[in-house]
């Protein structure tokens, strides 16, 4: 003779029953890290007159850090996508500490003092911006693409959140040079896609 189910309140717990909050924890802190880096970001309390060691500083810093590992750790654990929480939290972290503390440029690109704001600041952007596309540029291959190693091309989504990246990158270069213009952006803009194109038809897909 059969034995009888359990109850509801007798059955345990297994990985299917039990909630899945960690992710949405993590979120939340993640959240909560950048609302408070942004707020002091905001407050105008912070300059490059603030002392290395002054607690705001300190604050912020670790701030910003919490606030990119616990974004981009999670995506790169889950998508698989190796490399993109070293790019994610060092660019964001170059990116808002520059914004914080580095005094802004009053010069054009090629005037030597001003140098390298405008290439940290380029470098900052292109790294946090490929990061931040990449699980993007990622989902969207797996459902635009037919080609099945197209579609898992993991070097494919990596080229193309760089490009993303690049292009906003090039503007910062080209504000710098007192040339940000519609024109030369949409150029810029149709010979990453033109270079693009290029890499699909001539290069074969490498599966993730």
């Amino acid at each position: 003779m059969s034995e009888p189910p359990l109850s509801r309140k007798a059955q345990p717990y297994t990985a299917e029953t039990t909630p899945r909050r960690p992710g949405l924890l993590l979120a939340v802190a993640a959240g909560l890290c950048w609302a408070c880096a942004l707020a002091a970001l905001l407050t105008g309390q912070l300059g490059p007159s603030l002392p290395l060691t002054a607690p705001l500083r300190l604050i912020f810093c670790v701030l910003v850090l919490a606030a990119g590992l616990l974004t981009f750790v999670p995506f790169q654990q889950r998508l698989q996508l190796p490399g993109l929480a070293l790019e994610g939290v060092t660019g964001t972290f170059l990116f808002l500490y520059t914004i914080a503390f580095v005094p802004p440029p009053n010069a054009w690109l090629l005037s030597l003092p001003e140098l390298p704001v405008y290439v940290i600041m380029a470098l900052a952007l292109w790294w946090s911006i490929s990061a931040a596309v990449l699980p993007v540029v990622y989902w969207l291959g797996g459902r635009l693409f037919r080609q099945r190693a197209r579609q898992y091309d993991l070097r494919r989504a990596r080229r193309q959140a760089h490009e993303i990246g690049a292009l906003v990158a090039l503007a910062v270069l080209l504000a710098g040079l007192r040339a940000l213009r519609p024109i030369p952006l949409v150029l810029l803009a149709l010979l990453l896609i033109v270079a693009e194109l290029l890499f699909l038809s001539f290069i074969d897909a490498e599966p993730g």
